[in-house]
């Protein structure tokens, strides 16, 4: 037996020194991506955490290139359409709560809506993106159901559900969400709330530019609306990932594929999509994620299940050309998932 426990020692402290040695690989790999200046500069927060332990944590660039100020770890971002997958979890625990049936049509819900395509779509299909509505104004592009149209209104759509079945603003129940989860940073986008969120910019020719506007309205805030930091981030994902906010039934139905669709940044062939997440499998490791882009923000926010992995890059700038929008994003995903599959 102690011959055992003496050769199970040695394997330990083998596997501990190998992952120590892939560590420091793999920072070294990550900084030397990020400081590369063609074919774009970063300008943002890198996060990587394991077992809610930080395994790498870099920020590089400005808050704002006009005033030079240094990016910080607690910076806010607009994060755009991770915002996507905050809202999911809202219209879920109105279905855990039994106001939300995700089979039944929209209908139900927006009494309002006087088209009659909102006697077929169904809720699963809003946060699936295959309703086929591209205005509320117009016909279906195509039946509900047989097809995946990836965009913002399904999103607005579901906030409304969502505050009509609760009674309150989508504001107030997010807001409220992130302060039982203890994200402290985490907000809704607001005019007279900004105290750390940075700006965004536009790069044209390699030339930062200020955005100094926002397409974020009440209106959009279940699509695009969300502020927060890479440590909350990974707050969230831990939450939401080890059961701490939807049931198990729920959060099945969540990161359940349920329709198949395609993204540069997880590779050429179509993944599967749930409600407000990527269903994603590389490298024989399946791994959740999803984008956010807009405002001059660019995000990816990954989980990886299996390994308790957060992967989350926030970056305060948009590329001039739509193959640079994640290069980064899309470098460092693909390095920590590598590294972690070998």
């Amino acid at each position: 037996m102690k011959f055992k426990t003496f050769l199970s020692c040695v394997f330990i402290l083998s596997l501990t020194f190998a992952f120590g040695q892939d560590k420091k690989a793999l920072i070294r790999q990550i900084d030397n991506l990020i400081h590369l200046k063609q074919p774009r500069p970063f300008n943002g927060v890198v996060l990587l955490t394991k077992n809610g332990k930080i395994l790498y944590e870099k920020t590089q660039g400005f808050k704002n290139t006009d005033s030079k100020k240094p990016l910080e770890p607690d910076n806010q971002f607009e994060i755009m359409s991770n915002t996507k997958q905050i809202t999911a979890v809202l219209l879920l625990k109105e279905v855990e709560k039994g106001k939300v049936d995700l089979q039944s049509p929209i209908k139900k819900y927006l009494p309002d809506l006087t088209q009659l395509w909102a006697d077929s779509v169904t809720v699963h299909q809003l946060l699936n993106h295959t309703h086929g509505i591209v205005d509320t104004g117009k016909p279906l592009v195509f039946k509900p159901g047989t097809d995946y149209k990836y965009g913002n209104l399904s999103n607005n759509l579901l906030g409304r559900i969502i505050e009509n079945v609760s009674q309150k603003t989508y504001r107030e129940l997010a807001e409220s969400l992130f302060q039982s989860l203890k994200m402290k940073n985490t907000f809704c986008y607001s005019e007279n709330k900004k105290s750390r969120l940075v700006s965004g910019h536009e790069l044209e020719k390699q030339v930062f530019k200020v955005v100094n506007r926002t397409f974020i309205s009440e209106y959009n805030l279940p699509a695009d609306g969300v502020i927060t930091t890479a440590k909350d981030l990974a707050t969230w994902n831990a939450k939401l990932h080890q059961g701490k906010i939807l049931q198990s039934k729920t959060y099945k139905l969540m990161t359940a594929s349920s329709v198949l669709s395609q993204h540069d940044v997880f590779g050429e062939e179509k993944m599967g999509y749930g409600y407000g997440i990527r269903i994603v499998e590389d490298k024989g490791i399946t791994y959740f994620g999803h984008t956010g882009l807009g405002d001059g923000f660019a995000s990816l926010n990954i989980y990886v299940p299996g390994k308790d992995i957060s992967i989350i890059v926030l970056e305060n700038v948009m590329a001039d050309s739509s193959d640079l929008y994640y290069y980064f994003e899309k470098g460092i995903k693909d390095l920590v998932i590598h590294n972690f599959a070998n």
